[in-house]
């Protein structure tokens, strides 16, 4: 069970961080779904974000803290030149698209490829379509996205930043997800070695259980064709 946890986390011991990015076309709204979720504001006279930024907020899951570093574009999707640092460590991903705006919809396959081409293969991640607020502009229905979603195997949810609506639900459904798979991955991990299989957890590594933690390099033997 994961609950929303308060905004100031000085004091608080922390189990895990998170990093988690936000991408897709500018304007979509990235920046003020991180506000929302970091705190609580929304600005409607929203200027362009320049330079990569972060913020955090922790939340409590099954009683552990959980420190969400979530970055921003920053803007740089204008120029198409996100870089691989970006993406560097993540352990979740948010697909941000506008509901009113179809191409920033029809955009979403190329940011999901740049994505699985430089983040960790098992990244969680989750589409969103932001701006229900603006219903009567819908470019984009539901039924596309959720198709959309189910076929890329990811989670799917509907935002708006502006009325609150669903953007905890979206963080709180990443988070959960991304703890699940770290906490499985701690029991497997103790299977597999009393098998003398440590083989499986190859390249599965994307556990980030402090925030000075080296994330492991990536096996260079997976899909390379010569």
């Amino acid at each position: 069970m994961a609950s929303g946890g308060g905004y100031g986390d000085a004091n608080q011991k922390i189990d895990y961080v998170f990093k988690i990015v936000l991408i897709g076309d500018s304007a979509v709204g990235k920046s003020q779904i991180l506000s929302r979720f970091a705190r609580n504001d929304f600005s409607l006279d929203s200027k362009a974000t320049i330079g990569v930024e972060f913020q955090t907020r922790t939340v409590v899951i099954e009683h552990k803290s959980v420190k969400a570093q979530i970055w921003d574009t920053a803007g740089q999707e204008r120029y198409r030149a996100v870089t691989s640092a970006y993406y560097r460590g993540a352990v979740g991903a948010m697909l941000v698209y506008d509901i009113t705006k179809r191409q920033s919809f029809d955009h979403i396959p190329r940011w999901l490829e740049e994505l699985r081409g430089h983040a960790d293969k098992n990244i969680v991640i989750i589409l969103i379509g932001n701006k229900t607020d603006l219903e009567d502009q819908r470019a984009v229905s539901t039924e596309d996205a959720k198709e959309f979603a189910e076929k890329e195997g990811l989670f799917f949810l509907e935002t708006s930043a502006l009325e609150a609506t669903n953007v905890e639900n979206a963080f709180l459904t990443i988070l959960t997800e991304i703890f699940n798979i770290v906490n499985k991955k701690s029991l497997v991990a103790g299977e597999d070695q009393s098998n003398g299989n440590p083989a499986s957890l190859a390249g599965k590594k994307i556990i980030i259980p402090g925030p000075a933690q080296e994330i492991p390099a990536k096996s260079k033997m997976c899909c390379k064709s010569s």
